[in-house]
């Protein structure tokens, strides 16, 4: 190492160095008895009172420094400044040069004015062995070095050279290479433990940094030799384990750390086994990781990495936080959030591992549950208890399904259940439609008392020909079976109900091909002033005649259209051919198109309408839209702008089959409407009861009341017809008893013949068929 003197190096170093200085004291002891000794020989020897006077120099001198070595001790040296350091360093230097010069004096003293060859002899090699003791204890300081050998060997080369010989000359010069090779030596032996110095603090540096990480990091560690025995562990592992200090798991083995949590019951001994059988498949790279359970609130997940010895590193980490989110996504996926049943796709497994658990073939049975009346529930006491009324369900569907009967919720407001394991099909109904009655019922749901009923359809199969999506797809059919039948049901598929199913798939292929093709027809149904005199209004009405079937019944082709969700291009086809019609009518008839709940879902109705009276010439008041108070339920807000945009661009907006719905009075009030058009069950036997006329009659009133037009449908007898005109309870009538629905072509021919006197007798009361 290229010295790079005191100035430059780390003050940790030089402070190092210098401490060395004032270590070993012992030495400097020994060395001033010796150097007193000999002193006090020579001068019994010459009786030269000099020598006498060097003895009590370095007496004087030790004692000085002594004093100062045990001012250092109580130095705090870690406070130490670079000068405070330098100024110990010459503290010692000043000492250090006062006893070599003491003897460098003493040896030129004795060349030139003693003469006497033992003062000579002894106070040369006195000096000579001290600096031999330069190298081994004053290495610590360059200057040391340099001031102690200057100080000891220039009087003795001034004394040699004194005595103006040749061979003393000679020895005057080899003491020169002495005087470098000591040097030499001292700044090499400084050199080298500068070099160790800063290796052992850089070692020290990252050892510390290294044990710092160590038991800082987050993952327990095992350092295993090939034995599987413990050679580090840090602070994490033992947290990890609830092992106790670090120290005390040096050289244990592996297996007799876990046992040792066994004995604080920190495992059991089953645990500690298939514990010790995972990690020693870890170790023996059987496995990428191990997850170990090792309580109901603790997960930990080893993984091992092999070293070249054949010794291992274990690193484990608490993943308690990850095991319990990913429960909880298990969950979710598995489980239906709303009421704690599997849901279909966990459904499907469960059923398939229960299939796969039977021990011998027998009848299994599938149900398809559907709440009747669901929809009233949530537009009448709001989603909420909709929704706490579908957990009440799903609380007793799992409580009488009890462990063997598989139950899940499907979505909305329909379940499904499994059973497994029943050998007789007739028991396997019983029970089936037993579950089915206990589920009816009354439930208790915010303080209210709901009566529920269930719509039902099962299947029973062979265990062996179950196929969860063909058996969903039956139980389905016979749900609609009872639904078509009355609600509250339960109907078992049987095979006339899948030709029933196809033939209804075909029926929707077809009415898609109809519509496509315009194969569809429009029939009008006029309303009459109450005399009968003339026309103001004609509904338009949509037929459709199959190509095989003949006519096909508006509410069948309807209802299969809502379905496969086409009714709006129904809705298209009505209210263009409607309008177009209407232009070429007198100018006081209107026409009228019904709208359905999902012409109302978006602002496209209003384009539609738009572009029907743009391409007809139609003026927007002869054309009227009606609604249904079942398009008002599933969102009334948004329904009452598109009506209101409607209305203020001058359509006639009306509400049809007024009094079947569940809150007709209050859509009175709150819709833009111009006409209410009073059901026919309304109609029906009024002249033989007086309470029905009596709610017909209070209806009109109050409909008149807040400016409401009213048009009665269903007028089929001359008897109610006479009734409503002694009382004026229609603006307008609809029915039988003046014409039923027809063509466009028969239209004509009837307005055309009603173009007389308007109050003509002979027409009034008149029926077209």
């Amino acid at each position: 190492m290229k010295d790079k003197g005191q100035n430059t190096l780390p003050a940790d170093v030089y402070l190092s160095f210098v401490s060395s200085l004032y270590g070993n004291r012992q030495t400097l002891f020994v060395g001033m008895i010796s150097h007193v000794i000999t002193f006090s020989f020579v001068y019994a020897k010459t009786a030269d009172p000099f020598f006498l006077a060097c003895s009590a120099l370095v007496v004087l001198v030790w004692s000085l420094r002594a004093m100062g070595m045990r001012r250092f001790d109580r130095v705090d040296t870690a406070s130490l400044d670079m000068d405070g350091i330098r100024y110990w360093e010459n503290w010692y230097n000043a000492g250090a040069v006062g006893t070599t010069l003491v003897l460098g004096s003493a040896c030129g003293y004795s060349l030139l004015f003693s003469r006497d060859s033992f003062a000579e002899l002894a106070s040369i090699s006195v000096t000579l062995a001290t600096m031999v003791s330069v190298v081994g204890r004053n290495y610590g300081s360059r200057r040391a070095v340099d001031y102690i050998t200057l100080s000891a060997c220039i009087p003795m080369v001034l004394g040699f050279l004194g005595l103006g010989d040749f061979y003393h000359a000679v020895l005057a010069v080899l003491i020169l290479p002495f005087i470098l090779t000591t040097r030499m030596m001292a700044n090499g032996v400084r050199a080298f433990l500068y070099e160790n110095v800063l290796a052992a603090r850089k070692i020290a540096t990252i050892a510390d940094r290294f044990d710092t990480a160590l038991n800082n990091m987050p993952h327990g560690l095992f350092m295993l030799d090939a034995d599987h025995r413990i050679l580090v562990a840090n602070r994490r592992a033992c947290e990890l384990l609830h092992l106790g200090s670090q120290e005390r798991l040096k050289d244990c083995h592996l297996d007799v750390v876990l046992r040792f949590g066994v004995r604080n019951t920190f495992f059991n001994a089953d645990q500690s086994k298939a514990i010790l059988r995972q990690l020693d498949e870890l170790l023996k790279g059987e496995r990428s990781r191990a997850l170990v359970q090792v309580t109901d609130g603790l997960y930990l997940e080893f993984t091992a990495s092999t070293r070249e010895n054949g010794g291992a590193v274990l690193i484990f980490e608490d993943v308690t936080a990850r095991v319990r989110a990913e429960n909880k996504i298990l969950h979710m996926v598995r489980y239906d959030s709303l009421t704690g049943l599997p849901n279909r796709t966990y459904f499907a497994d469960l059923v398939q591992d229960s299939l796969a658990e039977r021990k011998k073939p027998g009848t299994v049975g599938f149900m398809v549950l559907d709440v009747d009346d669901f929809k009233h529930v949530n537009d009448m006491k709001g989603h909420v208890t909709g929704d706490r009324l579908l957990c009440a369900i799903a609380e007793r569907v799992r409580r009488l399904a009890g462990e063997k009967v598989l139950a899940a919720h499907l979505m909305g407001d329909e379940f499904i259940l499994f059973f497994p394991n029943e050998n007789n099909r007739r028991d396997l109904e019983t029970r089936m439609r037993r579950v089915h009655e206990q589920l009816r019922g009354a439930y208790a749901v915010d303080g209210m008392t709901l009566q529920v009923s269930f719509s039902a359809g099962g299947v029973t199969v062979p265990s062996a020909d179950f196929r969860l999506e063909e058996m969903q797809i039956r139980a389905d059919l016979a749900l609609f079976e009872t639904k078509s039948r009355a609600k509250g049901g339960f109907t078992l598929f049987e095979q006339e109900m899948d030709a029933r199913y196809v033939d209804r798939q075909k029926l929707k292929d077809d009415l898609r091909k109809a519509l496509t093709e315009n194969a569809l027809s429009v029939a009008y149904q006029p309303m009459f002033v109450p005399d009968g005199s003339r026309i103001e209004c004609c509904e338009a009405l949509s037929r459709w005649t199959h190509p095989e079937r003949g006519p096909v019944a508006p509410n069948v082709f309807i209802q299969i259209a809502e379905e496969i969700g086409i009714v709006s291009d129904i809705t298209r086809f009505m209210i263009m051919r409607a309008c177009a019609d209407c232009a070429t009518w007198p100018a006081h008839m209107s026409v009228s198109v019904n709208l359905s709940v999902q012409d109302l879902r978006g602002t496209g109705i209003i384009d539609l309408v738009a572009e029907a009276l743009e391409a007809s010439g139609l003026e927007p008041h002869r054309l009227h839209l009606e609604v249904t108070e079942s398009c008002l339920m599933e969102e009334p807000v948004k329904v009452q702008a598109i009506l209101q945009e409607l209305r203020a661009r001058g359509i006639t907006i009306a509400i049809d089959d007024f009094g079947t719905g569940y809150s007709s009075l209050s859509y009175l009030d709150q819709l833009p409407l111009d006409l209410i058009k009073i059901d026919r069950s309304f109609v029906r036997n009024i002249g033989e009861d007086a309470r029905r006329f009596k709610l017909l009659r209070g209806t009109v009133n109050l409909s008149r009341e807040l400016g409401l037009r009213i048009v009665i449908e269903g007028v089929e007898t001359q008897e109610q017809l006479a009734l409503i005109n002694k009382y004026e309870c229609a603006d307008l009538v609809q029915g039988y008893v003046f014409a039923a629905p027809m063509s466009l072509g028969a239209l004509r021919d009837l307005y055309e013949s009603l173009g007389g006197t308007p109050g003509d007798s002979r027409r009034r009361g008149r029926r077209v068929a």
